[in-house]
């Protein structure tokens, strides 16, 4: 029987939610032959095991499991990339999307219509009162008023993780995805080039049935990544710009840490004198020392969130292959300040231009040993 309907469902940490999701797929795609890709991102709780085990019994769903690579909207071009089917849903295992919409969503884009559906959060008909969070309801509205200039079609929710297309207008443009951020809806709206024509449905948005959810502290971070990567990724990569930014902000503490030094060890004036040799080595090194830390961190929750160092043993290493990877950039850094001080440069502007030279070393290096390459 040929296949009609793909389904991924990008997981992590969903094993108890992942048997009762397909259970609800299988009743509510009553003969309409589909497949399930789980992409699941190495979960710790064991997500892939249980679908492997799922897939034992039920030939229908397939698993990718990844290895050292996360992100939701990464995760979900691998499942659409990967399924056999003429037509491509995404959702979410967590039962806040409501599998019985699929029908419906399948006859709009089978019929030839639409080229894309949606089940959208604020459409007339639709609710989030189960979900009960109106705090992410205010801030998923600012969020759709963004994405809605970004992409430059007017959407009641195009942040929506609930969707479908034909696999082959998403393959045709697949490469030229970001698989940055959360939100691979908002990805392919802004990257086809071809208009869609989109069918909305009001959609009841549920809470989650089991675990918490996986969008953490960073949620707004990569949202402003995504928007970034879709105007400006192509000029200057977007991994660069965000260790770039990381490390502006880590020359503002560098700058800091290298003032009070300087005033402990009596160069009162610092910001207007040329300071003692010796005294601007002995800054400029704890000053490195310390937002090279500061930058491992900042990278480490933001930069690279998909390669996210966790607990203190791989997050200790970590920090011990950047400052080896950086030690080279850090040298450079304090023996190109100290030789422009030599000749007479001011502190600052000497401690800036060292600050740059390493930059471009040390973010080569890290994100090849520290997170791996990327």
């Amino acid at each position: 029987m040929t296949i009609r309907l793909g389904v991924v469902l990008p997981t992590y940490n969903e094993r108890k939610n992942l048997r009762g999701m397909i259970d609800r797929l299988d009743k509510a795609l009553v003969g309409i032959p589909f497949e399930v890709i789980v992409v699941d991102d190495n979960s710790p709780d064991g997500t892939s095991d249980e679908a492997r085990e799922i897939a034992q019994s039920d030939a229908r769903v397939h698993v990718i499991q990844r290895i050292g690579r996360r992100g939701l909207s990464s995760a979900a071009i691998e499942g659409m990339c990967a399924t056999a089917a003429p037509v491509v849903a995404v959702m979410d295992a967590d039962h806040q999307h409501d599998p019985d919409l699929l029908p419906g969503m399948l006859v709009a884009i089978e019929g030839g219509d639409f080229d894309l559906s949606y089940a959208s959060r604020f459409a007339e008909g639709s609710s989030t009162e189960e979900w009960g969070r109106p705090d992410r309801v205010k801030a998923s509205g600012l969020a759709n008023r963004i994405a809605n200039k970004v992409t430059g079609i007017e959407l009641t929710d195009p942040m929506s993780g609930y969707f479908m297309l034909r696999t082959e207008t998403l393959r045709a443009d697949a490469h030229r995805l970001s698989g940055v951020g959360f939100k691979i809806l908002l990805d392919i709206l802004a990257t086809v080039e071809t208009p869609l024509r989109i069918k909305e449905v009001p959609m009841n948005f549920a809470a989650r049935l089991e675990g918490e959810s996986k969008l953490d502290r960073t949620v707004v971070f990569e949202f402003l990544v995504g928007l970034y990567d879709k105007w400006l990724g192509r000029i200057i990569p977007t991994r660069f710009a965000l260790f770039g930014t990381v490390g502006a902000l880590g020359a503002v503490v560098h700058f800091s840490i290298l003032a009070i030094v300087l005033t402990l060890l009596g160069e009162t004036y610092a910001v207007s004198k040329y300071p003692n040799e010796t005294n601007f080595i002995i800054g400029q090194t704890a000053a490195a020392m310390v937002a090279m830390t500061f930058n491992f961190v900042l990278n480490n929750e933001l930069t690279y969130a998909d390669k996210r160092l966790r607990g203190w043993g791989p997050w200790l290493r970590g920090w011990l292959q950047f400052a080896l990877t950086s030690s080279f950039g850090i040298l450079t850094q304090i023996g190109v300040a100290t030789a422009l001080v030599r000749i007479g440069f001011h502190a600052y502007p000497a401690a800036a231009i060292g600050i740059v030279l390493a930059s471009v070393w040390n973010f080569a290096l890290s994100s090849k040993f520290v997170w791996g390459k990327y």
